[in-house]
């Protein structure tokens, strides 16, 4: 195989590599539980970027519920992250079904 080939072969796969990182940092997504009484945003690399709780919630001073209520949360809100990644990335690199890679 031709080495100026490859190396080109190897910035393109880094190019790639670094817009995929840069389309996780752009995704947001955001989830909710408990009507809306927790909401969670995150990005597409699944960092939590902020939790919302509302006050009467917290009056109620259910603190097991409170956890139940954020725990969904942030899993719905990984859940989204991981789909909104595959659509993003599946177009990126032209149609390909990436299956669970971003599970």
């Amino acid at each position: 195989m031709d080495p100026k080939g490859l190396q080109g072969m190897l910035e393109a796969a880094q190019k790639q590599a670094e817009q995929m990182q840069d389309q996780m940092k752009k995704t947001l997504v955001e989830a909710s539980a408990g009507g809306g009484s927790v909401t969670v945003k995150m990005d597409g690399s699944k960092r939590v970027i902020a939790v919302k709780i509302d006050p009467e919630v917290v009056k109620a001073g259910d603190v097991e519920m409170l956890e139940d209520l954020v725990t969904a949360a942030v899993n719905e809100a990984g859940r989204k992250a991981d789909e909104a990644m595959q659509g993003s990335m599946g177009q990126m690199l032209g149609g390909v079904d990436l299956g669970g890679m971003f599970s």
